[in-house]
């Protein structure tokens, strides 16, 4: 499906855009959002890219596996993630072992570089060599409840009662932690309630594409919807709570409209109201949007800093000639562009908008990995 193919690399284009222009501060040298302040708060949201990830996943998982076996899906995955990764985790640990790079560095053993080639590191609380690894997890774990259902047999019925289990089972841990109480690691692991609602609701519409007619995948898509908004605000809120609005200039409304937006487009692509013809240009777009997430960090860190005319950052009297003009430029208002409403990042004395939800800081579960460096404490939350 060639409009998949769209949606993924604009998914890559919108993480992208918040770590280089609002995260990766350690890069740069200074907060990207007070250098890009007018792109900020739209970059800002660039951080769900990672949310429709997870529902096209659904989407394209269910329609891969329906009708084959567990080792076609098994093969298909190992070749679809694993040599991209690795050249990818070969190229980290080459950019920090042999430069003097130090921006978004993990820190890492060689033993704990070779367990990250396995992609199964956070089962062993090893940190992550690239921020971005965090979503391989959820994707890993995915993949193995997935393997369960083709081990059962693969039918529309079977999948509807997979789906609602697993919304139940999300819904009741994310219950029992909002009222304080203890959830095992295990089962968090297993149930993911932070990003159940972005696969089910991926499931639930290839379900509508594929059979069109019935009531209960529309129902586990509105629960799927309200359960990832509650996902969405919290991980966003949080990453608020670790920077500051300041360095993070999202608001609750945005967040709201922006994950609204992406439940429509996918609705309608599977609908079939969005349809778009096959060409060589959306299928290469499609085919670069995994190396793009894998690789853009690396490229950050080895090319931001030679622009700049510094490495490490912050060292070079050039690097705050380029802040100030970088600042300049992207604080030059557009013709006809709407006023976002809030303060300037810059203005101490204008406050910024009271958030009208407070959200409980958690311990580090995969949701929130705070990292272990500048870069990664305010780049990499969620892998942002």
């Amino acid at each position: 499906m060639a409009e998949l193919d769209l949606l993924r690399f604009l998914a890559a284009l919108a993480v992208v855009a918040f770590h280089y222009l609002v995260a990766y501060a350690s890069v740069w040298g200074d907060r990207p959002a007070e250098l890009f302040p007018a792109l900020a708060p739209i970059a800002g949201l660039g951080i769900l890219g990672v949310e429709l990830f997870f529902i096209i996943s659904g989407f394209v998982i269910l329609m891969t596996v329906w009708g084959r076996g567990l080792g076609a899906f098994a093969r298909s995955r190992l070749v679809r993630l694993y040599p991209a990764y690795w050249l990818s985790l070969a190229a980290i640990a080459a950019l920090y072992g042999l430069t003097g790079a130090k921006a978004l560095d993990p820190k890492l053993s060689p033993g704990e570089y070779l367990l990250n080639a396995s992609m199964f590191q956070r089962l062993f609380k090893v940190t992550d060599a690239s921020g971005v690894y965090w979503s391989l997890w959820a994707e890993l774990r995915f993949y193995l409840l997935i393997a369960i259902l083709v081990i059962i047999g693969v039918t529309r019925g079977r999948v509807l009662t997979f789906c609602g289990i697993w919304l139940a089972a999300a819904l009741g841990v994310k219950l029992l932690e909002d009222n304080d109480i203890a959830v095992p690691e295990l089962v968090r692991e297993i149930v993911m309630p932070d990003y159940a609602g972005y696969f089910v609701a991926g499931m639930a519409l290839y379900l509508v594409h594929k059979h069109r007619g019935g009531w209960l995948p529309w129902l586990w898509i509105a629960v799927s919807y309200g359960l990832s908004l509650h996902s969405a605000l919290g991980r966003v809120g949080r990453r608020i709570d670790a920077a500051g609005f300041k360095n993070m200039p999202v608001t609750d409304l945005s967040v709201i409209i922006t994950l609204t937006l992406i439940f429509a487009v996918m609705i309608l692509m599977a609908l079939g109201v969005l349809r778009m013809r096959s060409s060589r240009t959306l299928t290469a777009l499609g085919g670069t949007t995994y190396p793009l997430y894998l690789f853009h960090s690396v490229i950050a860190v080895a090319l931001i800093p030679l622009l700049t005319g510094h490495l490490p950052p912050g060292r070079s009297p050039r690097s705050r000639h380029w802040c100030r003009f970088s600042c300049r430029i992207s604080s030059t208002p557009l013709p006809n562009a709407p006023s976002s409403g809030y303060s300037s990042p810059a203005d101490p004395h204008k406050p910024h908008q009271v958030r009208p939800y407070r959200w409980k800081r958690r311990r580090c579960h995969n949701s929130v990995a705070l990292g272990h460096c500048e870069g990664h404490r305010l780049g990499h939350i969620n892998g942002g």
